[in-house]
């Protein structure tokens, strides 16, 4: 016997289904609800270099306007942050170390905010902090220099250490816990540079100031590819990079902070150069485009898997 497929017997036998599931037995629980859960690490090749940025902390940040755009109005700031899609009265702040092989070395720059978060993030990565050759401070604020040291002594006991000169004699002078506890215990085993110094081959200090007395960028170049690591010259994709005259208040020179964002992104925008910048939303790379008197932050996608 043949049964002819019709509108109503498709009707009667989807009616059927649910008693057919029942009598078969109890339906599986639903899945638990496992929480947001970030990436720890990107890895990508950029010539003959491995570069890997490293999610050593992320938090969530209230009243963000009492740290960015202060010189804005409650309204404005609100205006802009509803345009990109993002809340004006909370941030998500993302801590960013980042790692380069160049083959010959692994070098580190910064070490986020304790010695737990920078060597989970480098475990997750395939790391090991004994494997560090080089660790590099672009500034000396504790979200940088946290996981130096801590109760087990220093975090990266085979490597060496680079800053800028003008940076550590800056804070030096003056008196501060973090840079006694974790950056002076290490200065036997630092060189200094100055703008245009030299890490490694291929990689090359350039002065950012502004954000703290010495901060430093650093180019990498190789293999005809080059890449900024910012650090914090600029330090939110919308109300520092596309504002870049919006006060910070962790900008130590307002006006020479503001004056360094103008020129590196300047720099990024004309010759079309991407960038790791420290609190970009992770990965935490990026390209930058002229948009008015402004410019305008554009995460990378898969052009450095290519």
């Amino acid at each position: 016997m043949t049964t002819s497929l019709t509108r109503r017997n498709l009707l009667t036998g989807a009616a059927a289904l649910p008693l057919a599931a029942a009598s078969a037995g109890p339906l599986s629980a639903a899945a638990d609800m496992l929480g947001a859960t970030p990436p720890r690490f990107n890895r990508f090749r950029l010539g003959g270099f491995e570069v890997t940025t490293l999610l050593a902390g992320t938090r969530t940040v209230p009243e963000p306007q009492k740290i960015f755009g202060l010189n804005v109005s409650e309204k404005e700031f609100a205006e802009v942050s509803a345009a990109n899609h993002i809340p004006a009265d909370m941030a998500q702040f993302f801590f960013t170390p980042t790692v380069v092989n160049t083959g010959a070395e692994l070098i580190l720059f910064d070490t986020g905010l304790n010695p737990e978060g920078i060597t989970g993030a480098l475990n997750a990565a395939g790391y090991d902090a004994g494997q560090v050759d080089k660790v590099v401070i672009t500034h000396m604020h504790g979200d940088h220099i946290g996981g130096l040291m801590g109760e087990a002594g220093e975090t990266f006991a085979n490597a060496t250490y680079v800053t800028g000169s003008t940076e550590f004699d800056s804070w030096a002078a003056m008196e501060n816990e973090g840079f006694e506890a974790k950056v002076r215990p290490l200065a036997e085993k630092a060189t200094m540079l100055g703008d245009g110094g030299s890490v490694a081959g291929g990689i090359t200090a350039m002065a950012a100031f502004g954000h703290t007395p010495g901060h430093m960028a650093y180019m990498l170049e190789s293999e005809g590819k080059q890449l900024l690591l910012g650090a914090d010259f600029t330090n939110h994709h919308v109300w520092s990079l596309a504002y870049p005259d919006w006060e910070v208040r962790f900008d130590r020179d307002k006006a020479a902070a503001a004056a360094t964002r103008r020129r590196l992104l300047g720099m990024l925008s004309a010759d079309k150069i991407p960038f790791i910048g420290y609190h970009m939303p992770f990965p935490g790379l990026g390209y930058v485009d002229p948009r008015g008197d402004g410019f305008r932050y554009i995460a990378a996608s898969y052009q450095h898997m290519l």
